[in-house]
């Protein structure tokens, strides 16, 4: 009789993981699963004035993070963001960085102050950052393959760390 009740739970777990079921996998502390649907679709403007659109990233996983330069968490965070995108260098995870609402100067003096070398989109208006909702910065949202949004990660954290790294190559190999 157990031996028929263990085949049948592993019967339902074989199904519930073909089947996509299984549920995602469990992020590291700060980070919470948080699947709300598509993540809505935006058009803006890197610092180079270079136009973005967000459509372009299916097919890989989205590292979204949203950021201000007055933000001291933000500003902490920034060269472990760093870290962390010479650490995936484009293999599975898109970086995109989201200024909210900041003009060119004070975002590239920010960056030139801290030494780094990414890009960073502008929120001008910050309606990017509305249809997103974020419920303080910094916030970081990954979105899968389909354009979903998965987890969410609100304030900052060292993303360089095995932890987070594990964790994201995990997602990007395995989901």
């Amino acid at each position: 009789m157990m031996a028929m009740r263990l085949l049948a739970l592993l019967f339902i777990l074989q199904f519930a993981t073909v089947n996509g079921l299984a549920g995602p996998l469990a992020p590291p502390k700060g980070i919470r699963h948080y699947e709300i649907g598509a993540a809505p679709e935006f058009s803006v403007t890197d610092m180079d004035g270079q136009p973005f659109e967000f459509a372009a990233t299916r097919g890989q996983w989205v590292f979204l993070h949203f950021w201000a330069s007055w933000c001291g968490p933000c500003r902490e965070e920034m060269p472990s963001i760093q870290k962390l995108v010479e650490a995936f260098n484009d293999h599975g995870l898109r970086v995109v960085l989201i200024n909210t609402a900041e003009d060119e100067d004070t975002i590239f003096s920010f960056l030139g102050e801290i030494g780094m070398k990414l890009n960073s989109l502008m929120d001008r208006d910050g309606l990017v950052t509305e249809k997103f909702k974020p419920r303080g910065l910094p916030t970081t949202i990954l979105i899968d393959r389909e354009g979903k949004v998965q987890y969410q990660a609100i304030g900052g954290r060292e993303w360089h760390k095995p932890l987070y790294t594990d964790f994201l190559r995990q997602l990007i190999t395995d989901y």
